[in-house]
């Protein structure tokens, strides 16, 4: 606090000041020093005191450590509570967490000085009002708090209007919870010259719109490292026609898309495939080429080494990879499996895609119900209640 003995000191210089140094040729170095040192003093206390006011308003409404307050209290200097009070209240009624709200502060502390009503209440209202729901506004704004900064009118909109023109209101707003790149950077620099490739390429508006929906950071690659994607993807004898083909394309413009390639390569060659049966089961099913190589392991271990099947039927059937191992091939796995035991069904007449492909109730149909008066815990291995070994 502020003595009251320095307030007085001061207010008696300034009335010194006035009366004996009235010219207005006079310089801050024509005070005397005792008065200079004075107002110094008098300065200092009241930016501590500001200081002091900010981190703690910073640590006790919006829920930061005393670390990043004091940090964030060098960006900005609250006067009084009252417009960070409306910014928090502003958040708090449209579904932002604490844990948000802190996030937010953290990464923008500036945002506590914002027009909450002019400023921050068009854009979150807007985001909802184009079908995004205020728990996915909450997490978007979190996650990407420079959406609140960009211009309304010049950058979202535009950019929103740009995806309501390719895509469906439910589409169009899916990509604004998939991710707001396409916002931050804006349509006109990447996305409208790549989508204007893949019409010269002969991409259909179909899977131009797939592409957007579901991979729109994709799209925002360099134009001309994009162009080359597209050109790799149409010799590898991907018909630009197809769907298969916007898959494909993401998957090349994915993070680290050369390494993973390069690695999911050697991975399926331990497994005796060759570049070949890499490439025709890359047409058939482009995502084979994102897994990780551990789930590659794990899937070739079980159906190779514990079932049986050859190792290159997985290339004719690579959309196994996809498929989860704990929900799907693992259950019927051990179904099979205990069939093969019993000498019911034999593996070199038993078609991989015959046992993974279907949905569950033709699977059921094929290869438990039909065999539950020959094995009657057929059900219960495929369930997880009983053990291979215990049939």
């Amino acid at each position: 606090m502020i003595s009251l003995c320095n307030l007085k000191s001061l207010r008696l210089g300034f009335s010194i000041f006035s009366s004996t140094f009235a010219s207005k040729d006079l310089k801050p170095s024509h005070f005397p020093l005792q008065i200079q040192l004075l107002c110094r003093n008098f300065s200092s206390e009241i930016s501590q005191n500001h200081h002091g006011f900010t981190v703690s308003y910073l640590i006790n409404s919006c829920g930061l450590s005393p670390e990043n307050a004091i940090s964030a209290s060098k960006t900005i200097k609250l006067q009084s509570p009252e417009r960070a009070d409306s910014v928090l209240a502003l958040l708090g009624s449209h579904g932002f967490s604490q844990t948000q709200i802190s996030k937010l502060v953290r990464s923008r502390p500036r945002f506590l000085l914002a027009d909450p009503d002019q400023t921050l209440l068009p854009k979150l209202e807007f985001f909802s009002s184009i079908g995004v729901s205020r728990e996915d506004v909450a997490r978007i704004v979190a996650y990407s708090p420079n959406l609140l900064v960009l211009s309304l009118r010049k950058r979202t909109v535009p950019t929103y209007e740009f995806l309501r023109s390719m895509l469906s209101e439910k589409n169009a707003a899916s990509v604004v919870k998939r991710g707001t790149w396409i916002f931050l950077e804006g349509h006109s620099k990447n996305v409208e010259p790549n989508i204007g490739i893949l019409r010269e390429s002969g991409m259909p508006q179909s899977c131009i719109s797939l592409l957007l929906a579901r991979f729109p950071r994709e799209l925002m690659w360099k134009t001309e490292k994009f162009g080359e994607v597209v050109d790799v993807v149409k010799q590898m004898g991907f018909n630009l026609e197809k769907s298969t083909s916007a898959v494909a394309i993401s998957t090349l413009c994915g993070h680290n898309g050369k390494s993973r390639w390069d690695q999911n390569l050697e991975a399926y060659k331990r497994w005796g495939w060759s570049e070949d049966d890499v490439l025709s089961a890359f047409r058939r099913f482009p995502q084979c080429m994102t897994k990780s190589e551990k789930k590659i392991a794990q899937v070739m271990e079980l159906l190779v080494n514990k079932m049986g099947w050859p190792s290159r039927m997985i290339a004719k059937y690579p959309v196994v990879m996809g498929l989860s191992l704990e929900k799907r091939i693992i259950p019927r796995c051990k179904v099979v499996k205990v069939l093969l035991l019993k000498g019911l069904v034999n593996i070199e007449n038993l078609s991989l895609g015959f046992v993974l492909k279907p949905v569950e109730k033709k699977f059921l149909k094929s290869f438990v119900t039909r065999y539950l008066h020959q094995v009657p815990q057929i059900a219960s291995v495929y369930h997880g209640n009983v053990d291979i070994q215990d049939v």
